[in-house]
């Protein structure tokens, strides 16, 4: 219970306030002490800051395209978000279900080759049945209170089929910038607390979204299972000769359009500093000494770095520049 203060502390304290003694705005050591996760070194992390940033952008991306899905199937306006991608193990994701609660199995195939784990997609029970409501030409209204055993009739169950199938056919959409990965619809597991989908110590990724509606939000989470993510960031990492053999016919194209592009190339014969008078005073016939000997090398420079060195001659009648050696450009912008 907080401290009641008497009449003589609070007539202090204003005192202070007034006088400027004590700050207001001020926070307490306490309060200004930074918060930090507690990181277990028993069990490290699997996935790197840069995989889950790319899986961050990823489904941002997949929440665009069930966001527009969505709003022309259900005929209403949704705004999906993600808000956090965590590594953790599959208890934790377990624990949060209940005997009520069902999940969507998702199979996974990697440029072809089906992964023995399943993924796994679970609605909020107001969520889906608000969503189900407007399926049937409803509203989407539901109330709050529903019970957390709450078990779904047959009927709301093929409907909760039709749904998650049509979200998860478009999930491979957001993959495709990386890797060719296929999504597909399984089966939906009615009592996943139950059933032991994968070992309770395994390494997942939970994907956790919300989804806002105009009467009712709720959240989407997507468990992603760490043996996945690891054949697929393989996959990733090796070389892939479609992907190489598509950017080579690309270059193809850029070098084509490249070859007719003019460049600036300027012979430095040499370089000197003159003061203001001496210039001011230049006149036709004088010359300027560049304290270079006529046999030195003249460099041609492209782009500010100097990339032939040649010797000055002529050609057909013209002044010209015969390049004697191509120099170490890595050597010059070090």
């Amino acid at each position: 219970m907080a401290e009641v203060l008497s009449q003589s502390q609070i007539d202090a304290l204003l005192s202070a306030v007034r006088s400027g003694e004590k700050d207001v705005n001020a926070q307490s050591e306490e309060q200004q002490e930074k918060k930090y996760r507690k990181y277990d070194f028993s069990s490290p992390r699997k996935f790197t800051r840069d995989r889950i940033k790319m899986l961050n952008g990823i489904f941002d991306n997949y929440s665009r395209i069930i966001n527009s899905r969505l709003n022309a199937r259900l005929r209403a306006n949704c705004e999906i978000t993600v808000e956090s991608i965590e590594e953790q193990r599959y208890y934790e994701f377990s624990n949060a279900l209940t005997e009520g609660d069902v999940l969507a199995l998702i199979d996974v195939a990697v440029k072809g080759k089906h992964e023995d784990t399943p993924a796994m997609l679970y609605l909020s029970t107001t969520t889906a049945l608000s969503m189900m409501d407007r399926m049937l030409g409803g509203d989407g209204a539901m109330d709050e209170s529903i019970a957390s055993d709450y078990s779904y009739t047959d009927l709301e169950l093929r409907l909760y089929e039709e749904l998650v199938r049509d979200m998860i056919s478009v999930m491979g959409g957001s993959w495709e910038n990386y890797i060719p990965i296929a999504f597909s619809y399984n089966r939906t597991d009615i009592n996943p607390t139950l059933s032991q989908i994968i070992g309770l110590d395994e390494i997942v990724i939970i994907v956790d979204m919300k989804m806002q509606f105009s009467n009712i939000s709720g959240r989407m989470s997507i468990c992603l299972p760490g043996e996945i993510l690891t054949n697929i960031f393989a996959e990733m990492s090796r070389e892939n000769p479609v992907r190489r053999a598509a950017v080579e016919s690309k270059s193809n194209e850029i070098f084509d359009s490249l070859r007719d592009s003019r460049l600036e190339i300027v012979s430095v014969l040499g370089e000197t500093q003159l003061s203001l008078s001496d210039i001011y005073h230049l006149n036709v016939g004088d010359v300027i000494d560049l304290g270079r000997s006529k046999e030195s090398s003249i460099y041609l420079d492209i782009g500010g770095y100097h990339w032939f060195a040649g010797r000055m001659g002529t050609h057909k009648k013209n002044i010209a520049v015969r390049i004697d050696e191509v120099l170490d450009q890595a050597e010059q912008k070090e």
